[in-house]
């Protein structure tokens, strides 16, 4: 067997030139009258449901998991940045200090300069 040969068996062979087809086969049989009695007397076809019923898949109704991992992304980064200002927070409370009792009488006694060179102007 070659590459262009088909399995099974061989098809009927093409009718030569000179040989002549059956001639006078009549038919009593009213093709329109049958094909219309037919039709009426068969079952409907029912209409087949193509479209997919997306209600009933096992993960309806549930977030997606990149949708998931998206969320986590950004509420570990709103994490990031709330530790970010509460170190800030931390550090700005540890700027503040108290001044000991030398420097405090400096500045008061400044102050009371100031208030006076002001007062005598006004």
């Amino acid at each position: 067997m070659n590459q262009y040969e088909r399995p099974g068996p061989k098809k009927v062979p093409v009718p030569l030139k000179d040989e002549k087809p059956i001639m006078g086969l009549v038919s009593d049989k009213n093709f329109i009258v049958s094909n219309a009695v037919e039709n009426i007397l068969a079952a409907p076809k029912l209409p087949t449901n193509s479209e997919k019923d997306f209600l009933k898949k096992k993960n309806y109704g549930k977030v997606p998991r990149y949708l998931q991992t998206i969320k986590k992304e950004i509420e570990d980064e709103y994490q990031l940045v709330r530790e970010m200002q509460i170190e800030e927070e931390a550090e700005m409370d540890r700027q503040k200090f108290l001044m000991d009792e030398s420097e405090k009488d400096e500045m008061i006694a400044a102050l009371k300069k100031k208030w006076e060179v002001v007062h005598k102007e006004y």
